[in-house]
């Protein structure tokens, strides 16, 4: 399943699909699936930096402060 991807995956996957999409050899089909898959990986690239901030952030508010 791609919601179950680390960062490292879909920023991967993401490249990957990107430079297939670069290529030019690609159908009007096949570059409409590109994109969906791009948008698709890019999400949860976006997804993933969020859950870290927001770990980030609640772990520096509950840290004590010297």
């Amino acid at each position: 399943m791609t919601e179950d991807l680390t960062y490292e995956q879909a920023m991967d996957k993401l490249e990957e699909t990107l430079k297939r999409m670069e290529s030019d050899k690609l159908s009007l089909d096949e570059a409409v699936k590109a994109a969906e898959d791009a948008q698709k990986y890019f999400r949860i690239c976006v997804q993933r930096l969020d859950e870290a901030r927001k770990k980030i952030e609640v772990r520096a508010e509950t840290e004590p402060t010297a």
